[in-house]
């Protein structure tokens, strides 16, 4: 029998000077992840964009449990997105949208 995949939600502060799209965001998020731990660790993390807040400059997304630490380092990492600096900061992490929301509201 197949063990179901246990994920985990992110919620980032993104600190930039023009806050990029979301596609722009994610692929720097990963191509970091891809330069650190390659393209079959990048495979493993099961990564998806769940929440983009424009005002708040604020971010969710997903990823499998036993890769939090592996894309918490690879966001550490992020220097620049889409050829602007910026800085990636994770907020919180929870095992559901709406503990993660009350963890960030407080």
């Amino acid at each position: 029998m197949l063990k179901r995949v246990k994920r985990r939600y992110l919620a980032l502060q993104v600190d930039s000077d023009g806050l990029p799209s979301q596609k722009e965001f994610m692929d720097a998020v990963w191509n970091a992840v891809t330069k650190l731990y390659g393209e079959y660790g990048a495979s493993l993390t099961s990564m998806a964009l769940i929440d983009y807040d424009v005002k708040k400059n604020t971010v969710v997304i997903r990823t499998s449990l036993a890769t939090v630490d592996l894309v918490r380092t690879s966001l550490a990492s992020i220097t620049s997105v889409a050829d602007k600096e910026a800085a990636v900061h994770v907020l919180a992490v929870s095992g559901t949208i709406k503990a993660l929301r009350n963890k960030v509201r407080e």
